[in-house]
């Protein structure tokens, strides 16, 4: 301690007695408390008090005679220990169901506790080799710092786990000498009764705990400090503040050893609770899962409800009607069924107002569509996080699920349950289609998906596709650069489009030619158009098995999303190449092969 500083005077005290009009006592000693410039904490209950304060040595005392003077609270005595700085922060009297929390019923130390040991009478039982039973109430974490020698833990992290950890002790303790013991005293006047109630015959606790041990007889039989639970941490034997810390996040407290390790950094992690970013987002990971089954069983789509889709007008449609743009871009759509919707103020504009087929519509104007109250089809919501970081998720879409809500799927699709795992929402960095399965890239912010995307445009990304199709390519390799129409067509296919047709490119490879007539192929992406591997196998003849609407004979098929009890289409996108937005570093993320890709 410095020798110019004054000391600062701090007390720990309980006491259980019956205390009533709490609210007005609260009220009497915080202002006592804070006109002495004291600073700590004071719990009330019905039960008792229990004091832990701080400040000049005068003004404490005035305080304890404060204390003693009310009703029921005559014998209140504290504990002194001294420090070179004030070890709270501010100063609180709180009111609390239990002064020390159990939890348990027909324990009331007011009227009935355990013998009580003296510290000395203690000493001289442990001097002389006596059989007793030490049992350590304290949390786990506190007796890190120091214990009795030989002392039993009885292993908890929080008081009103000593009960359930009572009963695994073993049977024969019920017949021995058992002194427990704890920082102040408080504890034990309710696990000591508590013992004898289940059946312990020989129960004493320590007067006044470890703190009234040191006081009286200092540290013979002890191993190490006093967890303390004040900015002091630790006290050794003669009750002076060590060089122990606390972790901030754990409360674990730690020595100077523990200090010096690189996993401690204050406010942030220590030894004992640092875990690598590998095992912070393993466990992330098991939660994501765990959210994901919580969320899709039953299907979020399951239950019939209204849904609300939006329409953005882009400055193509600027000035037109709006029934006119609605088959212009949903043209898989009669016009029948846009009248009808219309006709039933299904579309309201920005202010809420329902609007008709030939409302005028303004470039940026956004538009809502209320969809019919209806459950939505059933999907695969087996989806799995194979990674996440600070930045990206690549998640393991299961087909069918739609991607985006449209046509009849709008909860029952892979970003609206996304949105539910992930707040804020992640962002998908490219898509896939509903029926195709395998690997999705998300972005936790706009800026990382816009990092990502880039790498898409410029060839960076690299993404390749195992699929099975009908036929034996003659062909070992063969790159596909056939340009497809960006205009949706029949129930949103494409259209191979050679003149006017945006341009493609994949490339393929036969890894292998099977008896049934089937071959499997690996397909990688330089272009990202939509349906561009499927097409491009369309187009040279060997469509992939399973897909639903580019049928053999170049016959296009009005299909959408498959059933769930369909056969699926043979189409996985199964490895992922890219580099890390944060750090740069080349990233390569390969799902598990599916069963129908092995060797027919």
């Amino acid at each position: 301690m410095n020798a110019t500083a004054i000391p600062v005077a701090n007390i720990s005290g309980y006491l259980f007695a019956h205390l009533d009009d709490l609210k007005n006592l609260r009220t009497h000693l915080l202002a006592e408390c804070k006109q002495r410039h004291l600073k700590g904490t004071i719990l009330l209950s019905k039960e008792g008090i229990n004091c832990f304060l701080a400040g000049p040595q005068p003004a404490i005392e005035e305080v304890i005679l404060i204390i003693q003077s009310i009703p029921g609270l005559e014998t209140f005595r504290a504990k002194f220990s001294d420090s070179d700085h004030q070890p709270f922060n501010r100063m609180l009297v709180r009111i609390k169901k239990e002064i020390i929390s159990f939890g348990v019923d027909g324990v009331n130390p007011a009227q009935y506790t355990s013998r009580h040991l003296p510290a000395a009478t203690l000493k001289q039982w442990l001097d002389e080799g006596r059989d007793i039973v030490l049992l350590d109430t304290r949390n786990d974490y506190e007796i890190r710092t120091g214990s009795f020698k030989n002392a039993i833990p009885i292993g908890i992290d929080s008081f009103r786990a000593y009960p359930e950890a009572v009963a695994q002790l073993p049977e024969q303790l019920k017949e021995k000498t058992i002194v427990t013991f704890c920082t102040g005293g408080i504890r034990c006047e309710k696990a000591a009764p508590f013992m004898e109630m289940v059946g312990y015959t020989d129960i004493y606790q320590l007067d006044g705990g470890i703190l009234k041990y040191f006081e009286e007889v200092g540290g013979a039989h002890y191993d190490g400090e006093c967890f303390v639970f004040d900015q002091r941490v630790g006290v050794d034997p003669s009750l002076r503040e060590t060089t122990t810390a606390v972790c901030f996040h754990c409360q674990t407290p730690l020595d100077e050893e523990d200090q010096s390790d690189p996993r401690y950094v204050v406010g942030i992690s220590c030894p004992y609770c640092y875990q690598s970013d590998e095992e912070k987002y393993r466990k992330l990971i098991e939660q994501r899962h765990a959210d994901l089954a919580r969320l899709t069983q039953p299907l979020p789509g399951s239950i019939p409800m209204e849904n609300i889709r939006p329409l953005n007008i882009k400055a193509q449609f600027d000035g037109r009607e709006l029934l006119s743009i609605l088959l212009e871009i949903f043209p898989h759509i009669e016009e029948s069924e846009w009248q009808q919707r219309l006709d039933e103020g299904r579309f309201r504009d920005q202010h809420g107002k329902v609007v008709a087929a030939n409302h005028i519509v303004r470039a940026g104007e956004r538009y809502k569509q209320t969809m019919a109250i209806a459950a939505e089809p059933d999907v695969n919501a087996d989806i799995r996080i194979l990674h996440e970081d600070e930045a990206l998720i690549v998640v393991r879409k299961p087909a069918p699920l739609p991607m985006h809500p449209s046509g009849r799927f709008h909860r029952n699709t892979l970003q609206s349950i996304m949105n539910q795992v992930y707040r804020p929402a992640a962002r998908p960095v490219h898509r896939l289609d509903a029926n195709t399965a395998g690997l999705v890239i998300y972005a936790k912010t706009r800026h990382f998906c816009s990092t990502m995307q880039r790498q898409l445009l410029d060839g960076t990304m690299e993404k390749t596709y195992l699929t099975r199709v009908q036929g034996h390519p003659q062909w070992d390799r063969h790159t596909c650069q056939v340009s497809l129409s960006d205009v949706a067509s029949v129930a949103g296919s494409r259209e191979i489009d050679e003149e006017n047709g945006l341009p493609c490119h994949t490339d393929f490879h036969v890894l292998h030619r099977d008896a049934d007539g089937t071959s499997l192929l690996e397909a990688r992406l330089h272009t990202g158009r939509t349906h561009q591997i499927r097409l491009h196998l369309w187009h040279l003849g060997f469509p992939v098995c399973g897909d639903a609407t580019y049928l053999a004979d170049h016959q296009v098929a009005a299909t959408q999303t498959l059933p769930t009890d369909a056969p699926p289409m043979l189409l996985h996108a199964w490895k992922l190449r890219c580099l890390h937005p944060v750090r740069g570093e080349a990233l390569t993320f390969e799902d598990q092969v599916p069963a129908w890709a092995t060797a027919r």
